[in-house]
């Protein structure tokens, strides 16, 4: 019988909205046996490994195939999209700097607001989650989604799980989210709330 083993997690910034409300932005234990990846236990937390930018443990940066062992302080946080951390993160090659994505179904209005807006967007109702996979990373796109799983592919390698429900939030919290207001290069359309940034 393997003996069971605790490591301490504490996840950052938006990383908490998949959190219950006893693990917000607080350390808290982890139980497990063996010697898990870092990815498996956060995505079996319920985080998708495409928001994740930076993982340390012991205040150390580890890729996602780290083997999680006893005593262990993992610190995870979010995408820095507009943050080059490519010195100190395992993670990834680099993040994205002229981003153009591609959504999956029930967002066609976001859709057609990026749009508006200039952004380079690509949306087919159509089309199921791996062919949205092998078009994101064939083109470099960011998957838009409303579905975390989707994010958990160990093939995707950028994302973000939309969170409003109306397509007006949404156009904010994306241009929020990966601070696009500098990539806005036409006017938007005069019925969105577009936000000024501040």
């Amino acid at each position: 019988m393997k003996k069971s083993s605790k490591a301490v997690f504490r996840f950052y910034e938006e990383l908490n909205d998949y959190l219950p409300e006893e693990k917000k932005k607080v350390f808290f234990a982890y139980n497990f046996k063996g010697n898990p990846s870092v990815k498996d236990v956060i995505e079996s937390i319920g985080i998708p490994h495409a928001e994740i930018d930076l993982i340390l443990v012991n205040s150390k940066s580890v890729e996602f195939s780290y083997s999680l062992k006893d005593g262990d302080i993992v610190s995870i946080y979010p995408v820095f999209e507009t943050l080059d951390i490519s010195n100190v993160t395992h993670l990834r090659k680099k993040p994205i700097r002229k981003p153009k994505f591609i959504l999956n179904s029930h967002l066609e209005k976001l859709t057609g607001y990026l749009q508006k807006i200039g952004l380079d967007t690509f949306y087919r109702e159509c089309y199921k989650n791996n062919e949205i996979i092998k078009i994101a990373v064939r083109e470099g796109r960011i998957i838009l989604t409303q579905n975390p799983e989707i994010l958990k592919n160990r093939e995707v390698t950028h994302g973000y799980c939309i969170r409003s429900i109306s397509p007006e939030k949404q156009l904010n919290e994306v241009i929020d989210y990966f601070d696009l207001y500098s990539k806005i290069n036409l006017f938007p359309d005069k019925n969105l709330s577009i936000r000024e940034n501040q």
